[in-house]
């Protein structure tokens, strides 16, 4: 139970954070086959280190911050009561908290108990619960006093424990800081237990269930750590809730891998100025939001905040370059792209040091070999997103598990992600879009990202989202559904600037042809739901109808 490879690896990747070339070529997934990341790696790492580990700041006031020590200690309470309660190596935990404490406590103690967290957003519905409990096999449920009545009518004999205040039929989780300050396992942890199960967020379908292992999440976050470019003592702040995949790459295991502090603002209602007020005067050092936050962090005057950042990244959907050249004005800084998933951790990226192609999503991770694969496993230079199995990536999932329980383990020569990309003349990658979005018109093959940052481009635009609308001509049209920005008002007069902005800027036949303003579908991971789009918009087209806040190109006769 040695974290002397893993810590190896670590070394290795942060002494060489802008030597991409020789970290790409010398870098090797650490061999383990006893290994828990909490007992085996942050406590030791913990013991008597007095820096801070978690920093939480509540919006209006209110502030906490922890050790390594102290969150050593405290998990170590958390896992013996937990233990009291009955929670076992291999039950499975449904967790959900918002960024509280108890949140980074009882991941840590859930490892060390060897049992399966089930993270899970605050935001679920009845039938969300109803899918952990059934197709999730949980056992016990964590939460806080606010959402214990969701439980209310959801069946089943399973442990309920309350956070942050007494709740009928509900332990108190709070017992836990009475429980004895040391711990010690049933048993070894095999690196290829089950450790975290995911439901992915279901822009296409009913939700996955991702299944990832003591090693894949834990370790596999090095080319995370590495994208970000996390130094020992850095202050980082990543943007996302509780319960999706990117909550645990860059608030749990990515800083804490680099021993740095995980930083959190706690905000009622988003609020740009709060947020860079705060990234200012906590000296806030690397810094990570997905497009929707950074779109409207541009709406402000960055100027005019004297920040301590080093890197900023963006993840979840591709950044448009227009957003990343407003940030590269205001502060000197180029927000570097990552891609990944919730069944990898970090796949292709833009790097410190390294040269940045606005619009690209970069060249892939030390210890992930990308390979662009047509539907005959033919390598191409535009396909889709696959990753070699030969060996396979630490990073990657034991696999997907079944509405039966079983795990179906990733097999064949490469595991394919969906996503399309093209690769340059200099192995650089750019993002195409998910193979389900991207559509042909009049014969010409559509990439939605590309129109899409073509039309965010214009001021008026805060969030746009293209699909292909049936035309009996051409098959095709596209056709973009956009959200508009600060007071500009959804009428004929805003969307013949739209027009005349895409003829400018895109080639013929890329044009949008239709247009819609509306309020964009998302996923509670706030990703927008381009299937719901497509979906209505082969509905309405069949049924011969407009919305009513569509414009077509051809009803303005000053485009002839």
């Amino acid at each position: 139970m040695s974290a002397t490879g893993f810590l190896a690896a670590r070394d290795f990747l942060i002494a060489h954070r802008t030597d991409y070339i020789s970290a790409y070529r010398e870098f090797r997934w650490p061999v383990l086959d006893r290994f828990n990341w909490a007992l085996d790696y942050f406590d030791p790492m913990a013991d008597g280190n007095q820096r801070s580990a978690l920093w939480i700041v509540n919006e209006g006031g209110g502030e906490h911050k922890l050790s390594f020590a102290e969150m050593s200690r405290r998990s170590n309470q958390v896992a013996n009561h937990l233990r009291g309660l009955g929670v076992r190596r291999g039950d499975r935990i449904l967790l959900m908290l918002g960024n509280v404490v108890p949140l980074w406590e009882v991941m840590l103690a859930a490892m060390k108990l060897g049992a399966v967290t089930i993270p899970a957003t605050t935001l679920l519905t009845r039938d969300d619960l109803l899918d952990r409990f059934d197709r999730g096999r949980a056992r016990h449920v964590i939460t806080g006093v606010e959402n214990t009545g969701k439980f209310a009518d959801i069946p089943g004999d399973y442990t309920r424990i309350s956070v942050a205040g007494p709740a009928a039929g509900w332990q108190p989780y709070e017992a836990a800081y009475d429980a004895p300050t040391g711990f010690s396992p049933e048993g070894e942890t095999r690196a290829s237990d089950p450790l975290l199960l995911y439901f992915t967020s279901g822009t296409t379908a009913k939700p996955k269930l991702v299944l990832h292992s003591h090693q894949s999440y834990p370790v596999g976050s090095l080319s995370t750590m590495y994208w970000i470019g996390l130094q020992p003592g850095d202050v980082h702040l990543n943007i996302s809730s509780p319960g999706w995949a990117k909550h645990a790459w860059s608030c749990f295991f990515t800083p804490w891998d680099a021993e740095s502090t995980v930083f959190m603002l706690n905000q009622p209602r988003f609020n740009a100025k709060a947020l860079l007020d705060t990234i200012a005067r906590c000296g806030v050092t690397t810094f990570c939001a997905p497009p929707t936050v950074w779109r409207m962090l541009i709406q402000e005057d960055l100027k005019a905040w004297k920040v301590a950042l080093r890197e900023v990244v963006g993840a979840g959907e591709p950044l448009n370059p227009e957003i990343i050249e407003q940030v590269r004005a205001a502060w000197g800084l180029t927000i570097r792209d990552g891609y990944g998933q919730t069944e990898t951790t970090l796949q292709l990226a833009n790097f410190p040091g390294q040269p940045v192609k606005p619009g690209a999503v970069g060249k892939p991770a030390p210890g992930y070999r990308v390979q662009l694969l047509d539907v005959d496993g033919q390598e191409q230079d535009e396909a889709e997103i696959c990753l070699a199995l030969d060996p396979p990536p630490l990073g990657l999932m034991e696999g997907y598990q079944g509405d039966d329980g079983t795990v179906v383990p990733v097999t064949g020569s490469a595991y394919r992600t969906g996503d399309v990309a093209m690769r340059d003349a200099d192995g650089v990658f750019t993002y195409v879009g998910r193979a389900d979005d991207v559509f042909k018109a009049s014969d010409y093959r559509i990439s939605p990202f590309e129109l899409e940052s073509a039309l965010i481009e214009h001021p008026a635009i805060a969030e746009a989202a293209v699909v292909p609308s049936p035309d009996p001509l051409r098959l095709a049209v596209p056709k973009a559904f956009v959200a508009l920005a600060g007071n500009h008002i959804p009428n004929r007069e805003t969307a013949l600037e739209i027009f005349r902005h895409v003829r400018a800027t895109l080639a013929p036949f890329k044009r949008i042809r239709r247009l819609e303003f509306a309020d964009l579908p998302k996923t509670i991971s706030g990703k927008i739901r381009r299937v719901e789009l497509r979906t209505g918009e082969a509905r309405q087209r069949g049924g011969g109808k407009r919305g009513e806040s569509e414009f077509w190109e051809e009803d303005f006769p000053e485009l002839r």
